[in-house]
């Protein structure tokens, strides 16, 4: 058995603290007393600014502003990294995985803990061209999330192409930074033209991402480190994982942002667990990388048509295979639950808002039944589970078929 390193068990034990701490004096509430009112107030006197900016409306500038949403959202993360696995830069990859679900994760944090509104519709026009932004829309609005990721993932992608070309040419440099800030400029101004956010928002949300990829750059290889050759991984990050539902506060109205983050951290639980597992067969810094006679244009597209639909099957199959099993589970251990999107027969009960209701507040004492509540949703095991094993597939399950198909 292996040892617990120390840091692992104070990290784990300072969670655990803040759970309790933060639950026995309701410092979520505390907090959002004294932020919201000033966030608020932004929001509303920033109503006219908006206003402005939307007198110019155009059809191409929707339709460019709506675009660029969508290259920068979480879906199109979810469905890019895989790529960036099998094109051979599995650091990157491992890395922006990681990055994108810690901000997913604090962004969500603070948007819920503030419960700050969005620009009020009407007057604001707001425009939402796809399902993805009418879900956003649902959330509250500080910070941008479009913003912080954007800010933090083209950032971080920044440092890695310097470093990864080496380039000593500050010209390059700048002109990468330019297009950086730019981009960042864009979708800022693509949210507040779109009516999605508020001006405070995009400050927020620059200033949040900004201090997370500082961060992160500072801790990024001893992360990658930890996942590649650590002791207790998969475990130490399954229980960290567990932890962080119950360490995530507890929204002023149900939104959907607690359902973003499971489904984030379930990603990020089953790509360290396959590259822990894999890392010497397929993640190694030796391996094919696109754009080399190892791995040229038309073996990459192999990989693709082999991969996407394996994902795909995979994550069909884990998601039927946690609605079956997790009640079968909970039954065996007498733990009543009761589920509000993936199984009917167990939504008898509970409808509309006080379902919602149910499902995001009083995690860590509905764990323990010490509160009113006499269930456990279970969709969130559900949905955790669903996207660790498409997870797990991407950097375990196809790179093996990989290998045996020479591609």
């Amino acid at each position: 058995m292996e040892s617990i390193p120390m840091w692992q068990a104070v990290f784990v034990g300072g969670i655990v603290s803040w759970i309790v701490i933060s639950s026995f004096f309701n410092v979520t509430q505390k907090l959002r007393s004294l932020v919201q009112p000033w966030v608020t107030h932004r929001v509303i006197s920033g109503t006219p600014l908006i206003l402005q900016i939307q007198n110019y409306q155009h059809g191409f500038l929707d339709a460019l502003f709506s675009g660029l949403s969508c290259v920068v959202s979480v879906p199109f993360y979810t469905a890019f990294l895989p790529l960036l696995f099998w094109s051979g830069h599995g650091r990157l990859a491992r890395q922006m995985t990681l990055l994108m679900a810690f901000c997913d994760y604090l962004g969500n944090c603070i948007k819920d803990l503030v419960s700050a509104p969005r620009p009020n519709s009407p007057p604001v026009r707001r425009v939402t061209a796809t399902h993805d932004e009418k879900e956003n829309a649902l959330e509250y609005g500080l910070p941008s999330s479009h913003t912080l990721n954007t800010v933090c993932l083209s950032g971080y992608l920044l440092c890695y192409v310097l470093s990864y070309t080496q380039t000593k040419d500050t010209s390059m440099q700048l002109v990468g930074v330019a297009i950086v800030c730019l981009l960042v400029g864009l979708i800022g101004s693509g949210r507040i033209y779109l009516g999605m956010h508020s001006l405070v928002d995009i400050f927020g949300g620059l200033a949040i991402g900004l201090m997370i990829l500082a961060f992160w750059l500072t801790v990024h290889e001893y992360v990658d480190n930890f996942i590649v050759s650590g002791q207790n991984v998969t475990s130490f990050w399954a229980i960290l994982s567990f932890l962080l539902l119950f360490a995530y506060p507890t929204p002023e109205l149900p939104t959907p942002s607690f359902e973003y983050h499971t489904a984030f951290s379930g990603v990020a639980f089953g790509i360290v667990t396959g590259v822990q597992q894999t890392y010497q067969q397929f993640h190694h810094e030796d391996v094919p990388r696109i754009f080399t006679s190892e791995l040229t244009i038309p073996a990459f597209v192999g990989r693709m048509l082999v991969g996407i639909p394996t994902i795909l099957i995979v994550k069909f199959c884990s998601k039927a295979l946690a609605k079956w099993t997790l009640p079968v589970v909970s039954n065996t251990l007498g733990i009543p639950i009761r589920s509000t999107s993936y199984i009917p027969s167990l939504n008898g009960s509970v409808t509309g808002k006080k379902s919602d209701e149910i499902k995001q507040s009083g995690y860590l004492q509905k764990l323990f039944f010490f509160s009113h509540q006499d269930s456990f949703d279970v969709d969130t095991g559900i949905r955790f589970l669903q996207y660790a094993g498409l997870a797990w597939s991407v950097v375990d399950l196809v790179p093996s078929l990989f290998s045996h198909l020479s591609l």
